[in-house]
C-alpha cells in the first residue's frame, strides 16, 4: 500500500474501522472530520482506497446489522418487503489482516510521521500506539518545526525592511502559531517521558516485590 498521502488516508481508514464497522456514509463523516482538520480531503479519494483495501484483504464489506444479529433494523427488515431497487447500504469493517497492517502503520515514526499532513492523523490514534513511537514522533515533529522556525525567523530578518505592515503581520502570525505548536509539544513530551519514569519505577519495584505468597493451603 503507498506510503504519503494515501498512506496517511489509509492509516485514517484502517484506524476509523478498528473502532467500530462503518457504512461509507458513515465513514465519510468520521474522515472529514479527523482528516480535515489538517488537510483538504476528498471525498473523491476514499473510494479508490476502499477498493484498494478490499483487495488487500484488509477490509470486508457486509450487509447493515450483519454484525449486531436481532437490531431494530433486521428484525424491521425481515418483516418488511425490501423496496424495489433499494440497494442496502454496505458495511465496512476491519479483518484480521487490516489489524496487523493498521499495526504496522502506528509503527510508523519516521520523517513521514512529522509531516503536516499525517502527524495529525498519527496523533489521533495515539492511544493505539506504543509510547515509545508516540515519544519518537512528538520530538520527531518538534525537531521539523524548530527547522521551520529557523528558517522564518531568518527570512523575516532579511526581509523585514521590504515588507508592509500587512504582510509583516501575516509574516509574525504564522511565526507565533508556530511557536505555540512547538510549546504545545514540549508539554506532551514532558507528560510522556513522565509517564516513561512512572511506568519504569513501578516494573522494578514489583520486580522487587517477587511473587505473591500463595496462602490458600495454609
Amino acid at each position: 500500500m503507498a506510503v504519503g498521502r494515501g498512506g496517511v488516508l489509509e492509516l485514517a481508514v484502517l484506524g476509523s474501522l478498528h473502532e467500530t464497522p462503518l457504512h461509507g456514509y458513515e465513514l465519510r463523516k468520521r474522515l472529514n472530520a479527523l482528516l480535515g482538520m489538517f488537510r483538504a480531503f476528498s471525498y473523491g479519494s476514499l473510494y479508490p482506497c476502499l477498493r484498494q483495501l478490499l483487495s488487500a484483504g484488509l477490509i470486508a464489506e457486509e450487509p447493515p446489522d450483519e454484525h449486531t444479529p436481532g437490531s431494530a433494523a433486521q428484525t424491521a427488515r425481515d418483516v418488511t418487503p425490501p423496496l424495489a431497487g433499494r440497494r442496502s447500504k454496505i458495511v465496512y469493517k476491519l479483518t484480521a489482516e487490516g489489524k496487523e497492517r493498521l499495526q504496522e502503520l502506528l509503527t510508523q515514526a519516521g520523517p513521514s510521521s512529522w509531516e503536516d499532513e499525517s502527524f495529525g492523523v498519527h496523533f489521533a490514534f495515539f492511544r493505539h500506539t506504543e509510547a515509545e513511537v508516540r515519544l519518537r514522533i512528538l520530538e520527531g515533529r518538534r525537531s521539523r518545526l524548530e527547522e521551520r522556525l529557523d528558517g522564518v525567523r531568518t527570512a523575516l530578518a532579511r526581509t523585514r525592511e521590504r515588507l508592509d505592515s500587512y504582510t509583516l503581520e501575516l509574516q509574525r502570525h504564522g511565526l507565533e502559531s508556530v511557536e505555540r505548536e512547538v510549546r504545545w509539544l514540549n508539554e506532551l513530551i514532558d507528560t510522556e517521558r513522565a509517564q516513561a519514569v512512572r511506568a519504569k519505577e513501578d516494573r522494578s519495584q514489583a520486580k522487587d516485590a517477587g511473587p505473591v505468597p500463595d496462602k490458600t493451603n495454609e
